[in-house]
């Protein structure tokens, strides 16, 4: 299973609205995460979460983007944490009765995530518990314990998305966090504070960059441009 969150803002972008829809090579953004998603073999569903309010500008998106496409459509809350929790209820069923064993978890503002970084995510996870893309941050001195804990050798690293668990634990770990009020930061950090799933990073990538402020926009969509060729600019 394979979700994409597109349920925050554009305010440090300085995005008009909600960024996971800005243009970027000739499509919206949350479509590049998509069009990977949907064409992993390993992946048999995808998901999109939603901001509230914006239901219709997602199905439009996808059916004008991706046509054809086997999309599912999940509200989002107030905070990534939320938003989580409501597409692990959404799949709770089959969660439950097994036909959903890992869930992978991406941000629409990662556009330049490619097929094989969800290939490994998922096969880590269904191995291992748990799996985070990681970049070594060498520049950071202080870190927090729980990035400390999932490196190999205790060293400091920078997580990416996406990021991939054995569904039932990960369900369990989110309906804990609601009793206990937790708001976890990202996917791991719930999973490290409810379960004893063990989490391994695998190499992230450098062009796999977030979109946060203006100057990301032009060199994602450089880098979106030279990964697609020419044509990418007409889709």
């Amino acid at each position: 299973m394979g979700v994409v969150l597109a349920a925050g803002l554009g305010t440090r972008v300085g995005a008009d609205g909600n960024k996971a829809y800005l243009r970027l090579a000739g499509r919206a953004m949350v479509t590049w995460s998509l069009d990977a998603l949907t064409g992993v073999t390993h992946i048999a569903r995808t998901v999109l979460v939603y901001r509230s309010g914006e239901r219709d500008l997602a199905q439009r998106t996808v059916a004008s983007e991706l046509p054809g496409a086997a999309v599912d459509f999940v509200e989002g809350g107030a905070t990534r944490h939320a938003s989580e929790f409501n597409v692990l209820q959404y799949l709770a069923p089959d969660i439950e009765s097994g036909a959903v064993d890992v869930v992978a978890i991406h941000d629409a503002a990662r556009p330049l995530a490619g097929p094989d970084m969800f290939v490994t995510a998922v096969a880590v996870a269904r191995e291992i518990g748990g799996a985070i893309p990681a970049l070594p941050a060498d520049d950071v001195v202080a870190v927090a314990p729980r990035l400390a804990r999932v490196t190999d050798a205790g060293r400091p690293v920078r997580v990416q998305t996406p990021q991939a668990f054995r569904a039932a634990p990960l369900l369990a770990a989110y309906r804990s966090a609601a009793a206990g009020g937790f708001e976890g930061t990202d996917t791991a950090s719930c999973v490290e504070a409810f379960t004893d799933l063990e989490v391994r990073t695998f190499p992230g990538e450098r062009r796999n960059l977030k979109v946060t402020y203006a100057d990301d926009i032009a060199v994602a969509a450089r880098l979106l441009t030279t990964r697609a060729g020419p044509a990418a600019g007409s889709l």
